[in-house]
Parts: structure tokens; C-alpha cells; sequence
């Protein structure tokens, strides 16, 4: 993706019929590493595999990102209101790149929804998506979106597969050990969308 950290406006603006504009700005880590964190500290957000991190840590794993030009994330909004954490990354700088054939122009996603905020809204999670996969397909060269959520996470490979991907095989994502984060080996369900009408590759 091209966006860059550097730039704390909004890259993405969309306006989605019947339910709002959906707006993705770049993560400042310093400014926006409260919410996460109390949004990451859920149990709902066991999955993402932060549930027991601290403020510092949150805000240490995205200045982490910040620095990368291979991954990126997004804070997305809707009519100015946080509802989602949003992340972008390219496949062959990635740990998935060693579970599966990644190709020049696969890009991952990642999601987290923010806690619902009163009774769930039907549509939200889909029309958020495709405002996500809209902006994914933006930059020109993405070609293919991967996820790799838990392989127990039924509820997230459900809504993929009703977004459209297919949902490959499960890999086993290897334990990542930096001189100041630790991120966990993973049980992972591969899934994958090809953008309408690319070629064969």
C-alpha cells in the first residue's frame, strides 16, 4: 500500500449508501495507542492475541509498524466515529509468506471491530469490508487479499467467506522474536480473494 504513517489525514474516504462515510487514517501511535489498547483488552479481541498487553506494549507494536514500509495500519471511522482497527501488509515481507506460495501483489488484511457501541446493526461488519476492500484494490498493484485469521475464530472466517473469499488451508504462522516484542506462533485459516478479472498467475 502506498499510504505512509507520516500522513495523519485520511487516505481513504468513502461514502457508502445507507450507512455512512467511511474514512481510514493512517495509526499515530502515540495518540491513538488508549483506544486500541482498550479495544485490543476485550475478551471479544482474544483473537488478535493482545488481551494481556499493556499500554506501553500497544503503543510499542505500532511505532513498530509506523517504521515499516511493508505494513500499515488504519484506524477507520464512520462520520467521524471510530469503529474499526484496519491493517495492511505485503504477503512476501510477511510471516504468512512462510505458510503458503505468496505472489507479487498479494496483500493481507487484518480487522478488528471496535466494541459495539449499543444493539448490533445488521450489515455493519459487511459494508465495513467492502469500504476496506475498496481502498485494499486502490493502490493499483494489489491483486489478491489474504487473511489469516485464528482457526478458531469461526465467527471472523464466516464473514470472509460471506465477503466473497475462499477459504484455503490451516498453516501454522511462526513465532516472531524481536529485540522488544514477542509475537506468538499462530493457528491460522488462510483465506483468499482474487480481484475481479485478474489473470491467471
Amino acid at each position: 500500500m502506498t499510504a505512509t504513517a507520516a500522513t495523519r489525514g485520511p487516505v481513504h474516504t468513502e461514502a457508502v449508501d445507507g450507512f455512512g462515510t467511511v474514512t481510514l487514517t493512517p495509526v499515530d501511535p502515540a495518540a491513538d495507542a488508549p483506544l486500541i489498547h482498550r479495544w485490543v483488552s476485550e475478551d471479544r479481541a482474544r483473537f488478535w492475541g493482545m488481551t494481556g498487553a499493556s499500554p506501553d506494549l500497544v503503543r510499542e507494536v505500532y511505532e513498530d509498524l509506523d517504521r515499516r514500509t511493508t505494513h500499515h495500519a488504519f484506524l477507520a471511522r464512520r462520520d467521524g466515529v471510530p469503529v474499526a482497527l484496519f491493517q495492511t501488509y505485503e504477503c512476501t515481507a510477511d510471516r504468512v509468506s512462510e505458510c503458503y506460495e505468496a505472489l507479487p501483489g498479494d496483500t493481507g488484511v487484518h480487522l478488528l471491530l471496535a466494541p459495539a457501541a449499543g444493539a448490533a446493526e445488521p450489515g455493519f461488519s459487511g459494508r465495513l469490508i467492502s469500504a476496506f476492500m475498496a481502498f485494499a484494490f486502490s493502490d493499483g498493484t494489489t491483486r489478491r487479499l489474504v487473511a489469516d485469521p485464528d482457526a478458531r475464530n469461526a465467527k471472523a472466517i464466516a464473514r470472509l467467506e460471506r465477503s466473497g473469499f475462499t477459504v484455503g488451508p490451516e498453516v501454522e504462522l511462526p513465532e516472531i522474536v524481536l529485540p522488544e516484542i514477542h509475537i506468538p506462533a499462530k493457528r491460522a485459516r488462510l483465506a483468499f480473494y482474487e480481484a475481479p478479472g485478474t489473470p491467471a498467475r
